[in-house]
Order: C-alpha cells, then structure tokens, then sequence
C-alpha cells in the first residue's frame, strides 16, 4: 500500500471549495493513480475522520500562452471531493 502523504498530495482552497466545506465536502489534490478505496483510507489515518463518500474527476490541462510566442500547457490533476460522517479536518489551525 501507498504511503497516504503520497496519495493525498494537498488542499484545494477555492471559492467553489469554501462553499463545499460548509456542507461538509472537503476538496483535495491526490495521486491520479489512485483509487476511490486508497483516497478514503488515506484521508482516515492522515486526519483521524470518518470518510462517508469519495467521488473523484480528473480536470485535463490547458494550453496557456505566456507574453508573445511562448506558449505552454498547464498540467492536469484529479481531484477528489470527500463528505464526512464523523469528524472535522482543520485545514488552517492557528489562522
């Protein structure tokens, strides 16, 4: 098994992720090799919570251009949004 720091890489904080916290959804950037099963035990031991769903989507990479010529490609990632049973995870403790 995967170590769970590598599964779950970071959160994501966002307006759209904001509103999701408050009804107890929590958004995060994880693996894409990952699985649904892999994300949920890896949110239960790093924040000590009980996972009730898990529901993942991958967002493709879009081709960006930067002053003139130069262009570039922003790199896909797959979110995860995760609903609670129990629990709640303090992403900014001491802010």
């Amino acid at each position: 098994m995967k170590d769970p720091r590598q599964i779950i890489k970071r959160p994501l904080v966002t307006e759209k992720s904001s509103d999701a916290r408050e009804k107890n959804w929590y958004v995060f950037s994880v693996d894409k090799r990952c699985n649904k099963q892999e994300i949920k035990d890896a949110v239960e031991k790093i924040f000590k919570v009980k996972v009730g769903k898990v529901r993942t989507l991958v967002t493709t990479g879009k081709a960006v251009k930067r002053s003139g010529r130069i262009s570039g490609k922003k790199s896909s990632i797959k979110k995860a949004y995760v609903e609670l049973k129990e629990g709640v995870i303090e992403l900014f403790e001491g802010v």
